[in-house]
């Protein structure tokens, strides 16, 4: 296990909702779990006028974000960990001279011996990264003669790969590559990183994960929440751009990279760099018209509820063709994944929140059971992100009594099952391991930009393409009506519950 060293957590957009709501939680999770360094300290920066306490109370002592987890702690050591808290007012304006935060960092750090180890976490707009890098720069923030320095920037990272290289660059001038952590909260959670200990520690999968035993692999992000008060935004993103082109092709590179040389971050994320670079992309109009769908939801009635139409939504155009529904059928060039389809869709107003990834084996090639119930029910690993999270093996078993009739039975395991079962949430994983200097969880620049090239040609398909269509679906139903003609030739999306084993499966107990 890596060691913690002493530092300094730098949080700019500190008054904002990220830091309470996520930010500042998982800092605690890491304090009551043992995981913080003997001398740690949080600075919050942004515009708000806040004293040291008046941050503190809003973040930490009343914070609604940290009631439940402050439970029955102790007041000293929920005030000990407050304490570690503090807050610097940049004034009016990002864009001015950090001469001031300079001073309080300096003090902070010999005061409370950090060692000169600072993380800057840009918790602001997009816009704002190259201003605050640029006047980190002019204070010698950046400077790694004296302790290390890092740079944490949240998504979304660009709008297409033209502002995504410019965001690069922009950061690139004042911070090295290897400062740069890109966060991607998907990737903190303990069932991503989980694929790539299922592909690469067991014998029964890594000999089959290829074409030769692989027919298709599917993956289905759900949120049964509409696009709630983020309407202004959502409009001009979309589902594609919000949860596609980072969470899932993220996943993607998970499922598709080959074995790295070994569990250094630097190996693994070459591979998937390669991995993404190896996505055929999709150039001319009818392959675009034949492998993707975009869709909204519009007004339904769910639970007794009536549920407005995303046109209908605060701060969405009446007449948007945004989608909150995409759905993508896509090839890898290599050798490994020759010819096998990928089906990846990411949707809101879903019948239940789920995030899995189905591996679908082929059939025997000599089916002798064919005519016995085994056709169509084909061997699947359905690995679960979220919620429920586990994994599943569907398989065939003889029914007892005469004949060979097939049943499909399941195999299966839950991370609550573990009797260490305290899972670390995104958020928690992800400052932990920046703060141990582990990048294999970020998104390094060229793998962002791989990842923008394979999206670009769907996403200008679908602002200037001749044949576009914006298919309704209604809230609560598993997409639009059409979405299975995607998987043409293999059957249809499987459509998830909130829980793994949605099937009774088949057992005899007596």
């Amino acid at each position: 296990m890596n060691r913690t060293e002493n530092q300094m957590l730098i949080i700019f957009g500190a008054s904002g909702d990220l830091t309470a709501r996520k930010l500042v939680p998982a800092l605690f999770n890491l304090y009551k779990g043992g995981h913080l360094p003997k001398n740690f300290v949080v600075l919050g920066v942004s515009r708000s006028n806040l004293s040291d306490d008046a941050f503190r109370k809003k973040v930490v002592t009343e914070s609604k974000y940290l009631a439940d987890r402050i439970g029955n702690q102790g007041e000293d050591f929920v005030n000990a960990f407050a304490n570690q808290l503090f807050y610097e007012d940049l004034g009016s304006d990002y864009d001015t001279d950090y001469g001031a935060l300079a001073k309080r960092i300096a003090d902070l750090n010999v005061a409370l011996k950090t060692d000169n180890n600072y993380i800057f976490y840009l918790s602001t707009p997009p816009s704002l990264y190259e201003i605050v890098s640029k006047n980190l720069t002019e204070q010698g923030l950046n400077d790694e003669s004296q302790g290390w320095k890092r740079l944490i920037v949240e998504k979304p990272f660009g709008y297409d790969l033209s502002s995504a290289k410019n965001l690069n660059k922009g950061l690139q001038k004042y911070f090295k590559e290897s400062q740069i952590y890109r966060i991607d909260h998907y990737l903190g959670k303990e069932t991503v990183q989980n694929l790539l200990v299922t592909r690469f520690a067991n014998s029964i999968f890594e000999p089959l994960w290829n074409r030769n035993y692989i027919n298709h692999v599917e993956i289905t992000n759900a949120e049964t929440v509409g696009v709630e008060k983020r309407g202004g935004y959502y409009d001009k993103s979309g589902a594609l751009r919000d949860m596609f082109q980072n969470h899932l092709l993220q996943i993607v590179s998970l499922v598709i990279m080959e074995p790295p040389i070994g569990s250094d971050a630097e190996e693994i994320r070459n591979e998937k760099v390669k991995a993404l670079k190896s996505l055929r992309i999709m150039k001319d109009e009818e392959t675009l018209y034949n492998n993707t769908i975009r869709a909204q939801y519009v007004a339904s009635e769910v639970d007794g509820e009536k549920v407005k139409g995303y046109r209908e939504e605060e701060g969405v155009d009446p007449e948007s063709t945004t989608e909150t529904y995409a759905a993508i059928k896509f090839f890898v060039d290599n050798w490994r994944w020759s010819g096998v389809p990928f089906y990846v869709r990411t949707a809101k107003r879903m019948p239940t929140k789920v995030t899995e990834v189905v591996i679908h084996f082929k059939t025997p090639h000599h089916q002798i059971f064919k005519d016995s119930g085994a056709f169509n029910k084909d061997n699947k690993l359905i690995i679960r992100i979220q919620p429920d999270e586990g994994m599943l093996i569907k398989f065939g078993v003889k029914v007892p009594g005469q004949g060979f009739k097939v049943e499909r039975a399941n195999l299966d395991f839950y991370y609550s099952s573990l009797v260490e079962n305290h899972v670390m949430e995104a958020y928690e994983r992800l400052l932990l391991d920046a703060m141990q200097g582990d990048a294999t969880l970020y998104a390094r620049a060229d793998e962002v930009e791989a990842a923008w090239e394979f999206v670009d040609p769907i996403l200008n398909y679908w602002k200037n393409g001749k044949d576009v269509r914006t298919y309704g679906y209604s809230a609560g139903v598993w997409g639009p009506t059409n979405a299975d003609e995607l998987i043409d030739g293999v059957g249809m999306w499987r459509n998830p519950s909130e829980n793994l084993a949605d099937d009774p499966g088949f057992c005899v107990i007596c």
